[in-house]
């Protein structure tokens, strides 16, 4: 995710191993480099590696802080004096964008509590972030879930543990940590997205920035697997938060651009020096296109899979369903959409879940019809059982925020105006609840009452630093939140991370 194997090449790595494989053979040429999480599973593989080294000397990096009795053990199987350093490198976490880490976990609580493992492999990660961030925060957390205070507390004695590590230089306004539960808002990653990265992973997946494009009709062997990485793609890098419409227009003049650089096939290379010319910009020329065929794919599968699914309608009721209140215009629409044959068992599925959702307490709701109708059109029963289970999971009973209450007039106005500024907005009305709380906590407006601080400290100022963790995974519609609340708000860095990033099917 975070660097290539072209660009580990050039830094002089010419083998990579993982030490978990097995018939590795002896090199006693090279060095050895090792990375890793300081699990018992690695200290184990170690202890192994070193009692019959394959290699001349090695340079031991933990991904996170690891025990003296762990060091020691190791000290103790390198009895032929192999191991130049060992060394703490803070990196126990996936960056997914420069704003945005995942700890690619899935399915951390087990009903309304944690899975022990979960929380403390999610520790681990939150700790190190801090760790290579280098900060000490205050803690904030939504008071309405237990999860969300135990891994507070959790957070809370690492930092108190390795006060030695957490010891730096202190800022004017210390940096905030606000842990929040993803059952607030279990309406965010079940809609359609219609930016781009967001998109990808809603109809494709992404997967550490790889996209399995195997299921494309007629793909060519070689984009079966693509990579989208910001760090080296700057069409990607550029496009990302685009709306659909601007990606069309801007791949065309991608498009556009590389015909007029292509060179011209019947193109002359009589003298040294047009040669010379063409073998300076033929690299240049392969990577575009690269980046264009990758892209004219990715874009091609997404209206694809748009028009044959009938996303567009689907997500208008998505969007009425998640942003407005009018009962049964919304369960009209959703009956017209389940009587759709085009309307493929997910998105029916999805489309019923986010109704019962909304109106699960409405006086009138349709909610047994609605499921009925699924049975009828055959949808599968894994996917009418999650109904009830993500009510159960982020209904009213557990939310410890209102989700669909009209805010006031000043709300109401402005998403009047905005609903007048296009159509295309139809899509994107919706915005994720992470919008409004972190609007209020820049604000210094979040209140005490919802997300207390942990210990008896509060910060007097406004916070600066912030980073928001969701137990239960973040989305990329709430990344591209923080990305634009970055933007807007100059002063203030937001990080966002979650165990996971998810998608509907996630």
């Amino acid at each position: 995710v975070v660097y290539t194997q072209s660009e580990i090449l050039q830094k002089e790595v010419y083998l990579f191993e993982r030490l978990d494989s097995a018939n590795r053979e002896a090199m006693k040429h090279l060095k050895a480099i090792c990375f890793l999480r300081p699990t018992k599973e690695n200290v184990e593989l170690l202890i192994q590696e070193l009692r019959r080294p394959k290699y001349s000397i090695y340079f031991i990096y933990f991904s996170n802080v690891i025990s003296k009795s762990d060091v020691k053990l190791l000290a103790e199987a390198d009895e032929q004096e192999v191991v130049a350093e060992v060394q703490e490198f803070y990196g126990d976490y996936i960056a997914v964008n420069p704003h945005v880490f995942s700890l690619n976990l899935l399915g951390c609580c087990q009903g309304r509590s944690w899975d022990p493992a979960q929380l403390s492999r999610t520790t681990q990660g939150l700790t190190a972030l801090l760790l290579s961030l280098k900060k000490c925060p205050m803690i904030r957390y939504q008071l309405s879930s237990e999860p969300a205070k135990r891994l507070a507390e959790c957070v809370k004695q690492v930092i108190t543990k390795e006060y030695e590590l957490f010891d730096f230089r202190r800022t004017e306004v210390p940096p905030l940590l606000l842990i929040l539960d993803r059952s607030d808002d279990a309406i965010t990653p079940l809609l359609n997205q219609w930016t781009y990265q967001a998109m990808v992973h809603e109809l494709l997946g992404i997967n550490n920035n790889r996209i399995d494009l195997s299921r494309v009709p007629g793909i060519s062997k070689d984009l079966r697997e693509v990579v989208l990485s910001a760090e080296n793609d700057e069409f990607y890098a550029n496009n990302m938060y685009l709306n659909f419409a601007e990606i069309g227009s801007n791949i065309k003049n991608l498009m556009e651009d590389f015909q007029r650089r292509k060179p011209k096939e019947q193109q002359k290379l009589e003298s040294i020096a047009d040669m010379k010319a063409f073998v300076e910009n033929y690299p240049q020329f392969k990577k575009m296109s690269g980046t264009v065929s990758k892209h004219v794919t990715v874009v091609g599968e997404l209206s694809r899979l748009v028009a044959e699914r009938n996303l567009l309608e689907v997500s208008e009721v998505e969007q009425e369903l998640a942003c407005q209140n009018d009962h049964s215009s919304a369960l009209q629409n959703v009956r017209r959409l389940l009587q759709n044959p085009k309307v493929v068992e997910l998105d029916a599925a999805r489309l019923v879940m986010l109704y019962a959702l909304h109106y699960e307490r409405h006086s009138s709701h349709g909610l047994p019809g609605l499921l009925a109708e699924l049975r009828n059109r055959g949808v599968a029963e894994r996917y009418r059982k999650l109904v009830s289970a993500v009510v159960e999971y982020g209904g009213k009973r557990v939310r410890g925020s209102d989700l669909f209450s009209p805010k006031d007039a000043v709300a109401i106005t402005k998403q009047f105006l905005k609903g007048l500024k296009g159509v295309e907005n139809v899509y994107t009305q919706h915005q994720p609840l992470l919008q409004e709380t972190l609007d209020q906590l820049i604000k210094g407006k979040l209140k005490d009452s919802q997300y207390p601080y942990l210990g008896p400290n509060t910060l007097r100022d406004r916070p600066q630093d912030i980073i928001v963790f969701i137990i239960g995974g973040a989305t990329y519609e709430e990344a591209l939140a923080v990305y634009n609340l970055n933007r807007t708000n100059p002063g203030v860095r937001i990080v966002l991370g979650g165990t996971t990033i998810h998608n509907t099917k996630r």
